[in-house]
């Protein structure tokens, strides 16, 4: 039976300043990696860091905008300076603002979220598997969403956005497979987030009643379910497994 045990690595997270990444910055720090904490809040992702370093776990904070190359850059060639090398990397970071309908939804709401939530993977990959490549490989995990393998009307560039991750992790995971890269994609469902509170709090949907219509675990996930998922996948103890697409929704898309 494989142990997770990440003494030694190094993880990497984006978007690690709250919700999901945060939960998953502070795993991979309890089992022992050594984490760089990338995100473009500042102020948030020192907490993470402030909350890593209390529990006696070593990390760094890297102030990093995902749709700029040469942040992108930097902040990996960080990592690698700092840490010595990249094993695990989880392109958590994205965005989700309410666009409206197709024929609604402007061309620079359009661009926004791509060059977030597509592009910024693509740069982050590109990044990470040259590190990676220097070491003899490690695992990427992506955060894909349930409107990667369904359709959420009024979302349409969201959608869009969610739904190229899948092709642009196979692609990855088919070209890197035998140089030890491993590149899977969870898409999680309701998860209690900040982002999915806002939300509720905006009057975009009441989340009881949505998890009551469309969740048939009936409760909405916590981040640490998500993070347990990608420390798994990310591990050796998922060693065969590339080009995946993990739901981890409750079931939502079988229902």
């Amino acid at each position: 039976m494989n142990v997770i045990n990440w003494i030694g690595r190094v993880a990497l997270i984006t978007g690690a300043g709250s919700g999901i990444g945060r939960s998953t910055a502070q795993e991979f720090a309890a089992l022992g990696a050594k984490v760089a904490i990338l995100d473009r809040d500042e102020g948030a992702g020192s907490e993470t860091l402030e909350a890593i370093v209390r529990a006696g776990g070593e990390a760094i904070f890297l102030p990093t905008d995902v749709t700029s190359e040469d942040s992108v850059a930097a902040s990996v060639a960080e990592t690698v300076g700092r840490f010595g090398r990249l094993d695990a990397a989880y392109n958590n970071a994205g965005i989700s603002p309410d666009t409206g309908a197709t024929a609604d939804c402007s061309r620079e709401l359009w661009d926004q979220i791509f060059a977030v939530n597509v592009t910024g993977v693509w740069l982050c990959m590109k990044h990470e598997i040259e590190a990676m490549l220097k070491t003899g490989g490690g695992a990427i995990m992506n955060t894909g969403s349930v409107s990667s393998l369904r359709a959420a009307p009024q979302l349409p560039a969201y959608v869009a956005s969610k739904h190229a991750l899948i092709g642009l992790t196979k692609v990855t995971a088919l070209e890197y497979a035998r140089q030890n890269i491993r590149v899977n994609i969870i898409c999680p469902g309701v998860i209690e987030t900040p982002m999915l509170a806002k939300k509720a709090a905006e009057g975009f949907f009441s989340i009881d009643q949505y998890v009551q219509s469309s969740v048939p675990m009936n409760r909405p996930g916590r981040p640490d379910e998500i993070a347990s998922a990608v420390i798994w996948a990310c591990s050796e103890a998922a060693s065969y497994l590339t080009g995946a697409t993990l739901s981890v929704d409750g079931g939502m898309v079988i229902a």
